[in-house]
């Protein structure tokens, strides 16, 4: 016998208890996904987020060149979004510093007992407490991704990216992976899960990730990425 809206439950009632923390719970997350759907008419900026290692040093050539891109597509006029922690999400908020008059150095970052402070570089900052809804900001505030060497972490990001790119949650969102490290994995992929008796996923499911091999060609897939949206956000403030 399903239980009404007006019924009472004791605390006594584990059971019981325990289905209407469930009920509340989903319903929150319903709220929240409905919310998400929602997005401003036009914005101000193009908006590129910058995954990458928290363990690479300031000086060192990779840290140098996140810092170089960031600060180059500031001075293009785009706001930079990071983890907010030290090594490439500093240099790119170090970058995105750089030009303040034309872009926003945004840190969202997450709660772990090992984690550095956010990088002094970020000047707005957001605090999660669990991976899923870091990432989820990540999505919903992303123009494009740009992919720097990292561990697991940054991994997690781009894969996680990938999947919504693959079942078109996201569209029209350039997920570029810039250096050495990247073409392995794409090619791992396409070995394991092409190469089966029954594929397990779709050759142009490969090709949604963009592997560069330096800032420079990094820039050149986003400048007209950024053009096009420019002028997509213009014709949308023509027609108000």
């Amino acid at each position: 016998m399903s239980r009404t809206e007006a019924s009472t439950v004791s605390l006594g009632d584990e059971d019981e208890v325990k289905e209407v923390l469930a009920d509340a719970v989903l319903g929150l997350w319903d709220v929240v996904n409905n919310l998400t759907r929602l997005r401003p008419s036009r914005r101000d900026r193009y908006r590129v987020t910058i995954f990458g290692s928290a363990r690479v040093q300031p000086g060192t050539f990779g840290y140098e060149e996140t810092k170089r891109c960031a600060a180059a597509l500031a001075e293009l006029g785009c706001d930079i979004i990071t983890g907010g922690g030290p090594g490439l999400m500093q240099a790119a908020n170090e970058g995105a510093s750089s030009a303040p008059e034309r872009s926003k150095s945004i840190g969202i970052r997450v709660d772990l007992p090992f984690e550095q402070e956010i990088n002094s570089f970020v000047g707005q900052a957001f605090e999660h407490r669990t991976f899923f809804t870091r990432l989820h900001q990540f999505v919903l505030t992303s123009d494009a991704f740009l992919v720097a060497p990292g561990g697991i972490g940054t991994v997690l990001e781009t894969l996680m990216v990938w999947q919504l790119l693959q079942v078109h949650h996201l569209n029209d969102t350039p997920l570029i992976l810039v250096g050495k490290m990247w073409p392995g994995l794409i090619e791992w992929a396409k070995e394991s899960m092409l190469s089966t008796e029954s594929p397990l996923a779709s050759p142009e499911d490969m090709s949604i990730p963009q592997c560069v091999a330096n800032a420079d060609e990094a820039l050149a897939v986003i400048r007209p990425h950024h053009a096009a949206w420019l002028k997509q956000q213009g014709d949308a403030g023509g027609g108000n």
